[in-house]
């Protein structure tokens, strides 16, 4: 077999063994924090930190008759302030002026224009409850009831609807005589604004200390728990980024936390914490500068998990008021709103929230090129396909250097089957024939597998970004195709989406048996490139050739619909290249009589059996 062959196969092969084992595996998990001893604030060692074990026991699993009804009935348990902005709905309960009903009025639970809009928050009592309040821990002197938590029941002072044209004031008078106030605003996206004051009225000095805490009752349902996504606690301190799987946030004691189950992490000057989803999350986020303690614990008893941020404890002086200033991010992981607030506001690394993985410096820019295409195309599904014309134009000169060398290879080829005559079975005298034939004619033998060698990084990297980014769900392309980071839905047993019913179920042993016409499309173009060559003359070798196509078409054929968009994208284009940077070398390949003799070895190999 000539050296081309074996190039393409040995790069081929890789390829398909590192696919293999990126599927099999879970990648594997950051290095665990040693042990560390629960850090001291200033003036904070009398402070007592609101804990989940405060809250009451959520329902039991499977307990719940009706999630609607039960919501509906938790809602009206409390007095509320509704909220309305171009982007969100829902509502503050007075009760504990928590943040604990949100719906997002841009992203549907489907692909169905009729289904019901994405819930993120809710308050207790109902199935999945999830809120955000802010407080202040008491310091000596004062006891929990002077100060108010996340029960105290609050009064409107000011506003009656939250909007970003219009805050809303809530006030609270402690028995200690201590008066408090809580502004809370919000702009047209996914951040709020707490503006926290304390009115110090009596002749004595007070202390306590602000915080903010997001809970949650239990692993949310519709949990992906695939490897290659992050879903549970996110934090960020000055300029370290940690990720606990929801699984392990009851472990972190095991780490060396508190008694109570959490790991605190004192942050001097930037930072933040709360819980990420697939595609939605909720963020603690301090000021910056601001230097706080962000506490993470999880309540073995209830399950309830709870994400905290506590600022240095204060001394309010007789007469004097204490301002605390913080956000709330409340919403979808858009890759340009939390790049505003990132840039525009100053929060440290906020982008990393995303989870872009381990080939970061890949998946960023690629998802930022393609949002780019995204935004002047208007079509996700065309977008991916220039994208995959932008990769292969910056990969283009190692391209041509690549093929160009195969068919410089190409023409040697008399003189190799020289070489291997006069060598006969001494391996090294033939190896080293070859090794001086490729040096005086300025030819790397290995060259061939660079293109394809390249593209496997750059493959993981898109499948990241189709996976992980809010951007492809539901992304529509066009006809059946309405969501490309779902596999794709058309099916042989419906005629690829011709016949008025779905295809198998994704995931399910049919649907891989029974392939959309994305796969079948990928198989072909894998199948057509490889025609630009003869097929190797050993008989092993050549079988693995032409099997290889059809196991990448079944391997594939369950992933994303836009990472099958690339990958085609990617054969015909790499196709073209090779056809026409070949003939320029003087290399005509004969695509049309390579598949005849295919098809003639097929059909003589059928007949002796």
């Amino acid at each position: 077999m000539d050296e081309q062959n074996k190039n393409l196969l040995l790069a081929t092969g890789l390829s398909f063994v590192v696919l293999l084992v990126w599927m099999a595996f879970f990648a594997p998990e950051p290095p665990a924090e040693g042990p560390a001893t629960e850090p001291q604030i200033a003036g904070q060692t009398d402070a007592t930190l609101p804990t989940a074990q405060q809250s009451n026991a959520p329902a039991a699993p499977g307990s719940v008759a009706n999630p609607a009804e039960t919501r509906s009935a938790a809602l009206a348990d409390a007095q509320r302030v509704q909220i309305e902005t171009p982007r969100l709905e829902g509502s503050i309960s007075l009760y504990g002026g928590r943040i604990d009903d949100l719906k997002l009025r841009d992203y549907r639970e489907t692909t169905d224009e009729d289904a019901p809009i994405v819930t993120l928050l809710s308050p207790e009592g109902a199935t999945g409850t999830y809120y955000a309040a802010h407080g202040w821990a008491q310091g000596a002197g004062l006891s929990p009831e002077d100060v108010p938590g996340p029960d105290t029941t609050w009064t409107l002072a000011s506003g009656d609807t939250l909007s970003p044209e219009s805050p809303v004031i809530l006030s609270w008078d402690s028995p200690a005589g201590l008066t408090f106030q809580k502004t809370i605003s919000i702009d047209s996206d996914y951040m709020f604004t707490i503006e926290q004051s304390v009115t110090n009225t009596t002749a004595e000095t007070k202390r306590l200390a602000p915080y903010g805490l997001i809970r949650r009752h239990g692993i949310p349902e519709d949990l992906k728990g695939f490897f290659i996504l992050h879903e549970g606690l996110v934090r960020m301190t000055d300029g370290e980024l940690n990720e606990v799987n929801y699984d392990d946030i009851a472990d972190l004691e095991a780490d060396g936390s508190n008694s109570s189950g959490s790991r605190n992490m004192r942050v001097e000057s930037n930072g933040w914490i709360g819980f990420t989803d697939h595609y939605w999350m909720t963020t603690l986020v301090p000021a910056p500068g601001a230097a706080f303690t962000s506490t993470a614990q999880m309540s073995n008893n209830t399950g309830i998990m709870q994400a905290l941020t506590l600022y240095p404890t204060r001394d309010l002086a007789a007469g004097a008021t204490e301002t605390a200033t913080a956000q709330f991010f409340a919403g979808a992981k858009e890759w340009e709103a939390i790049r505003n607030y990132q840039n525009d506001d100053g929060i440290d690394r906020f982008l990393d929230s995303i989870d872009w993985g381990w080939f970061f410096f890949l998946t960023k820019p690629i998802f930022a090129v393609l949002h780019w295409l995204n935004a002047a195309i208007g079509n996700m599904g065309w977008s991916i396909i220039a994208l995959t014309l932008v990769i292969k134009a910056v990969l283009f000169p190692l391209a041509y250097r690549s093929y160009a060398s195969m068919a410089r290879m190409k023409e040697l080829q008399p003189e190799m089957e020289k070489l291997k005559e006069a060598a006969g079975d001494d391996r090294q005298k033939l190896q080293q024939g070859m090794m001086e034939l490729y040096k005086k004619n300025k030819v790397n033998p290995a060259a061939g597998c660079l293109p394809i060698l390249m593209q496997i990084p750059i493959f993981f990297s898109l499948y990241k970004v189709i996976f992980v980014t809010l951007e492809l769900r539901h992304a529509p392309w066009f006809g059946v195709f309405q969501d490309l980071s779902a596999p794709d839905p058309t099916s042989i047993m419906n005629l690829f989406g011709l016949l008025p019913f779905a295809g198998p179920e994704p995931g399910s042993i049919v649907a891989l048996l029974f392939l959309g016409i994305l796969p079948l499309f990928l198989g072909i173009s894998m199948w057509l490139q490889q025609k630009l060559n003869p097929a190797p003359t050993d008989p092993t070798q050549a079988m693995i050739f032409a099997w290889m196509p059809w196991v990448f078409m079944f391997m594939l054929g369950t992933f994303a619909s836009g990472l099958i968009v690339y990958w085609i994208a990617n054969n015909l284009i790499t196709f073209a290249q090779q056809y026409l940077i070949m003939r320029s070398q003087g290399v005509k390949p004969d695509v049309f009589g390579n598949i005849r003799a295919s098809f003639k070895k097929a059909t003589t190999s059928s007949e002796k059996k």
